[in-house]
């Protein structure tokens, strides 16, 4: 036994330095003794180490079974070498259909790999079960094979010493959904393969009973059969083959369903609503997209003491957090831990878009989220605002255009307008829409006249007393605006919005704004410095991608606009936790802003309408 170790301490006036106000009165000293914290053992050290680690591990053997299975259906002459690694742990029926087989057992293990490195509880399962069968299967056959026997003590030990590491959940309804798509594809699958026997009953030999042709059909979903005997090799072929694509379809269907992360509805409660308001009311003016926050399509994390949240939304997996935290950036922490917690919890990947360098920074310190350059946020000083100078040409010909028009322009904020102006902004804005998706997440509020956003500023532009422009403004703070939405009438003049936002730089000193942002410019660096002289060939290139992808989705569009009003640029960051996540991020971030959408229909086949 290591002996422990006593460190004394003076007090000071009976006071010790860390329990102030507590001891004795009297001027005397007082030796207390501190007992320090022993040093974990090097046993400990290992195990902690270890556990990190497991999941990571265990994931790559999932990993390289699945390789090596699809290398063996690519390349049969390999099939000898790494025999011994697959059979065992994938049924290899001596069939047409044994590639098949050694194919999509690949697919499923390295999607079972993939759930394994997430810590899925429901993927720890499975890979018990798949162990343990390995183990069974050299036990019972009469030709023992000591490598698989091998491997599955080795899988059974790692992942019974890491079952502590596997505690995250799957989607509570995937469970049920695929037990109920498992028993639709099966009922199917029978009953096709019971039709196909009896509509070409000419082709059976002898008569077999119903039960007979029952359990012919059960065993060829698994590769089987053999039960009845079938004239003509093609027919042979094609009913075996067939229905063994059936139960491989209904496996990977079935995997697919349950090992899916949970995305759960996002909603934000009215107390919630409520408790960020009262934060942005203290401390809304540190980042310009915290009025977003109030989407009611979003979930909230708070930190332990209530003073700062993150609101998220899961899209594919993807915790997808935008902007900084809201709150007291001392509490930040508190939330970030909140947000790691409920992340690790379900196996979530976690992303957080558009953030500020200094929440990038403390994402990095409290989380190890790398962060990389998304684009930059447009904001303009209101003081500084002018349309006087060459550089502001182009806006002041095209306020002066529209002004001769016969345009006129109101600033208010919301609690000024009549219930029966807020309905037919949002009317106008929807059919100025038209058909195309609503789009915005991380700096979209997605609605307009709520009487709680009293204090957002519309802006509307009228000809001849008709609607023929709006811009909706959240607040920033109490001297702030950013931009929700720039609407106008298709057949109104070019140049409204500019004259829009002209008008309200003239009038935001009378309602108390200093700054407004304007819209946020994806990778602007890139298509900056990429038309300028002596740009190499990979920013060139890079730029190129960028104008090409900007006929659907306006980036350079975005970018051309917001240099008119000469803003200053703040940068705004996307913080991830490794380079091999980005690409789903990146497909979870596209589909959160509408740039990518899934069909309603396809949402409620998948469960997830």
């Amino acid at each position: 036994m290591r002996a422990t170790t006593v460190r004394v301490r003076p007090c000071v006036n009976g006071v010790a330095p860390d329990d102030e106000g507590v001891g004795p009165s009297v001027g005397t000293a007082v030796q207390r003794p501190v007992v320090e914290a022993e040093p974990p053992s090097r046993g400990a050290r290992f195990r902690a180490a270890y556990l990190s680690r497991a999941p990571k591990i265990i994931a790559a053997i999932a990993a390289l079974l699945g390789i090596l299975s699809l290398l063996d259906a690519l390349w049969t002459g390999e099939r000898g070498r790494i025999h011994f690694l697959t059979r065992g742990v994938i049924p290899v029926p001596a069939s047409a259909a044994a590639t098949a087989v050694i194919a999509v057992s690949g697919l499923l293990l390295v999607r079972l790999a993939l759930a394994l490195a997430k810590r899925k509880r429901r993927a720890w399962q499975a890979a018990i079960a798949v162990a343990s069968l390995m183990l069974l299967a050299n036990v019972v056959r009469e030709e023992r094979r000591p490598g698989e026997a091998a491997i599955a003590v080795m899988l059974l030990v790692m992942l019974i010493t890491a079952r502590s590491r596997y505690t995250a959940k799957s989607d509570p309804r995937s469970r049920w959904f695929a037990a109920l798509v498992f028993c639709q594809f099966i009922g199917i699958a029978i009953v096709y393969g019971l039709l196909m026997l009896y509509a070409y009953r000419n082709h059976l030999i002898g008569h077999p009973s119903f039960g007979t042709q029952l359990k012919e059909v059960l065993t060829s979903l698994v590769g089987g059969g053999g039960y009845i005997n079938l004239r003509g090799e093609r027919f042979d072929d094609i009913f075996h083959a067939t229905l063994f694509g059936m139960g491989l379809l209904t496996a990977i269907a079935v995997a697919m369903l349950a090992l899916r992360p949970s995305e759960p509805i996002a909603r934000l409660s009215p107390v919630d609503e409520q408790r960020l308001r009262e934060l942005l009311a203290k401390q809304g003016g540190r980042d310009s997209l915290g009025y977003f926050a109030l989407r009611r399509d979003k979930s909230v994390v708070w930190s332990p003491t209530g003073k700062a949240a993150i609101t998220y939304r899961v899209v594919q997996g993807v915790a997808l957090a935008s902007g900084d935290p809201i709150g007291d950036p001392e509490a930040w922490p508190g939330a970030i831990a909140a947000y790691r917690n409920l992340v690790e919890e379900y196996g979530w990947t976690a992303a957080v878009m558009g953030c500020s360098e200094q929440g990038a920074t403390i994402f990095k310190r409290e989380m190890d989220l790398s962060a990389l350059a998304l684009g930059d946020e447009a904001i303009v000083d209101v003081a500084d605002f002018t349309l006087e100078g060459r550089p502001m040409r182009g806006v002041r010909q095209a306020v002066t255009r529209v002004c001769r028009a016969g345009y006129e322009v109101k600033v208010r904020r919301v609690h000024a307008l009549e219930p029966d102006e807020s309905a037919d902004l949002v009317r106008a804005a929807e059919a100025w829409r038209g058909d195309a998706v609503e789009r915005g997440f991380s700096m979209a509020l997605s609605r307009i006249g709520d009487p709680a956003d009293k204090d957002c500023v519309v802006v509307t532009a009228h000809h001849d007393g008709t609607l023929a422009g709006l811009l909706h403004f959240v607040p920033w703070g109490c001297d702030g605006l950013s931009l929700d939405l720039m609407r106008r009438d298709r057949s109104s003049d070019n140049g409204l919005n500019e004259y829009m936002i002209s008008r309200l730089m003239e009038h935001a000193p009378q309602i108390g704004i200093r700054r407004v942002s304007l819209n946020f410019a994806v990778f602007r660096d890139a298509l900056e410095r990429g038309e300028r002289i002596g740009a190499g060939p990979i920013l060139r290139a890079w730029r190129w991608v960028l104008i090409f992808v900007s006929r659907w989705w306006q980036i350079e569009t975005l970018y051309r606009f917001n240099v008119k009003f000469r803003p200053y640029w703040e940068p705004r960051f996307i913080s991830f936790p490794s380079t091999r996540d980005i690409p789903r991020i990146a497909v979870a971030a596209l589909e959160a802003e509408a740039f990518i959408v899934r069909p309603h229909r396809l949402k409620k086949l998948l469960g997830r309408d």
